[in-house]
């Protein structure tokens, strides 16, 4: 299959820019261009806000039993389309192939679980202090919605903020990323095949800080949602705050790994190693910061070493690949500045460390053991395949450590103390803890951080609050 060229998707309508510009998508793997995407501009965001407004309105009129039936069509459709959607992602974004087919049937799962509960956005009636008078607090669709979505899980990002929004009875423009477009205009495809009303869903690409500065305070969009950044966030939920518009914010991370003296060693292994380079470590909820007890530090720092270096390299559609390319060159740069950096100030690279080959952007699993607390790699988010372990004595140093940062997006943690576990539960600052298992991101479990990780939630049903309003109604039988 080859890679398609991505359009617009307004009012119902796949196109192109006005002025016909478009732009090169490269293949990470290759470093080779190998498509193009439309690039709008204000004409085309005026015509999509516009079709939003119309959309809305229709859609907000729509039953919730018949939305959960579009819905569920467009996961159907999703899942009918998904070794194809996962190719085209596999070829723009670089992951395994097994991952990216993977995210596309994870994607029908959110979809069809949003819709299921839309069912459930109930108001409900308050008994009044005089009979004649019936009080009601009803749940409305809070109105079209701007979305901002990032490159390294070009479904999974999408898919959450769209269903929550069409759950609810809202339309959305979706700023998809510009790297990784095929990927999300599949999703969208599927929502309008599946028979949406032309104008409920739009699907945008162009320069994010055009396009941020001038959807986030147009009157037409009432609720934003982006996922990136804790830079970028606060710039947006910035803006938001100056229109009072409503704002979720699932932001940077720089996920905690606390490997009790009581862990079991070889589970840890397995479980976290996997979750540090899957995607290459493109992931927010990566776990990055091993913070190891001192008695077992040594056998499991050789222990993660060995395992980074047994993975297969390369391109994610060759077979038995575990780990694809960095998703562009200056993702391979910091990465090699992060690693350069650790070693300069005393770290040791137990594991890769280097870079692969001379095309694409292919970096070796790396293992930094004995790094220093002033490594930048323990205090920014490396956003790449590095993991960097330090020792501790007591379980409550390295809570400490863990919460030093002011990030709070997620937390990984094996024991098998009860006390130890439930101690972290209570004092780690993450908005998810995962002890003794990998993430297990489910639709149904709330998904965010706190602190400068963000606010909101992207999943359970947390996540369609930010998409209501609650109103007040009070009716005198006369």
């Amino acid at each position: 299959m080859s890679y398609p060229d991505t359009q617009l998707l307004i009012d119902g309508h796949w196109q192109d820019a006005a002025d016909g510009r478009r732009m090169d998508v490269f293949n990470p793997a290759t470093g080779k261009a190998i498509g193009r995407v439309a690039w709008a501009g204000k004409p085309e965001m005026d015509r999509a806000l516009a079709a939003a407004q119309k959309g809305f309105e229709a859609w907000r009129e729509t039953t919730a039993v018949a939305r959960n039936a579009i819905m569920r069509r467009a996961a159907a459709l999703l899942r009918e389309r998904a070794d194809e959607t996962a190719r085209a992602m596999t070829q723009e974004q670089g992951k395994p192939l097994a991952e990216s087919r993977l995210e596309t049937l994870a994607g029908a799962d959110i979809i069809e679980w949003f819709a299921d509960e839309g069912l459930r956005v109930y108001g409900r009636i308050v008994p009044g202090r005089n009979l004649a008078v019936r009080q009601m607090v009803l749940r409305d669709p809070v109105g079209p919605v701007a979305a901002f979505t990032p490159w390294n899980f070009p479904i999974n990002q999408a898919v959450r903020k769209v269903s929550a929004a069409l759950a609810t009875g809202c339309s959305i423009i979706l700023k998809g990323p510009e790297e990784t477009p095929a990927a999300p205009a599949a999703l969208m495809k599927a929502f309008a095949d599946a028979g949406i009303p032309a104008g409920v869903i739009g699907l945008l690409y162009g320069t994010p800080a055009e396009m941020s500065s001038y959807l986030i305070p147009h009157p037409v969009i009432r609720k934003i949602t982006f996922t990136g950044s804790t830079v970028v966030g606060k710039q947006l939920a910035s803006l938001a705050g100056q229109h009072m518009k409503r704002a979720t914010m699932e932001l940077g991370g720089h996920a905690p790994v606390i490997v009790a003296e009581d862990a079991d060693i070889d589970l840890a292994i397995k479980l976290s190693g996997g979750a540090k380079f899957r995607n290459a470590g493109q992931v927010c909820i990566s776990p990055t910061r091993f913070l190891v007890h001192e008695s077992i530090a040594k056998d499991f720092a050789t222990a993660l070493a060995r395992h980074a270096e047994t993975l297969k390299v390369g391109d994610g559609l060759e077979a038995g690949v575990q780990m694809g390319p960095l998703a562009n060159p200056r993702r391979l740069a910091a990465i090699a500045e992060f690693t350069r950096e650790a070693e300069s100030a005393g770290a040791r690279v137990a594991a890769g460390g280097r870079r692969l080959g001379e095309s694409g952007n292919f970096w070796a699993p790396t293992v930094l053991v004995d790094v220093p607390l002033t490594a930048r790699v323990f205090n920014e988010e490396p956003f790449g395949p590095v993991a960097a372990i330090r020792s501790f004595q007591r379980i409550e140093d390295a809570i400490a450590e863990a919460n030093r940062l002011p990030y709070g997006l997620a937390g990984y943690a094996f024991t098998s103390s009860l006390k130890n576990a439930h101690l972290l539960a209570q004092r780690l600052e993450v908005g998810m803890l995962w002890v003794n298992q990998a993430a297990a991101p489910w639709p149904e479990m709330p998904f965010g951080g706190m602190k400068e990780s963000g606010y909101g939630s992207e999943g359970g049903p947390e996540a369609l609050e930010p998409y209501l309003t609650t109103r007040s109604i009070s009716v005198m039988n006369v």
